[in-house]
């Protein structure tokens, strides 16, 4: 693709990959419920529905994911979030999670700060692999995804809570 494409209409269809699947399953599916007969019809009456399902997370997934350009490494693995960067890294436990937010600069750079008990992590909203962080932070209990996105597209600076753990009560008193 890359003699084909310029690399910025590349890496547009590649973070819009997903939602140009799910409306292509979707045109199959009006495609065959166009044809004669009952069995074909139901057959793609079911494709439409599904691939309607799968388009409301792919776009989801679409307007939140960055360029990836930015610095350090993301990877979500086994319900731990692990970042590897220039200068920091470390990983984070996504049931250990106290709190969620977002930090944005004077420049416009943003990133997401994980706070675990003793500890706290700091990724590059544009990270390589950052996209793999809308299924991580969506897990939260309380956390939406709309949420979530404004607050990822939005221009507001400093730092923005977005999700903070209820305090759960003790074993013993």
């Amino acid at each position: 693709m890359s003699g084909f494409l310029r690399p910025e209409a590349a890496a547009t269809l590649t973070r819009w990959r997903e939602v140009l699947a799910a409306l292509a399953v979707m045109g199959a599916g009006f495609w065959i419920a166009a044809r004669p007969g009952l069995i074909l019809q139901g057959a793609g009456y079911a494709l439409i529905l599904a691939a309607a399902i799968a388009l409301v997370p792919a776009i989801r997934r679409a307007r939140f994911a960055a360029d990836g350009q930015g610095p350090g490494v993301v990877q979500v693995v086994e319900g731990r979030i692990v970042y590897m960067g220039p200068q920091t890294g470390g990983a984070v436990s996504i049931r250990e999670l106290t709190s969620l937010s977002l930090r944005r600069d004077l420049e416009g750079n943003a990133a997401w700060l994980l706070h675990e008990p003793g500890q706290m992590l700091v990724i590059p909203v544009d990270a390589a692999g950052a996209e793999a962080l809308f299924d991580a932070f969506t897990a939260l209990p309380g956390l939406g995804s709309q949420r979530l996105l404004a607050a990822r597209q939005g221009a507001r600076q400093g730092t923005q809570t977005l999700w903070r753990r209820a305090d759960l009560p003790a074993l013993t008193e």
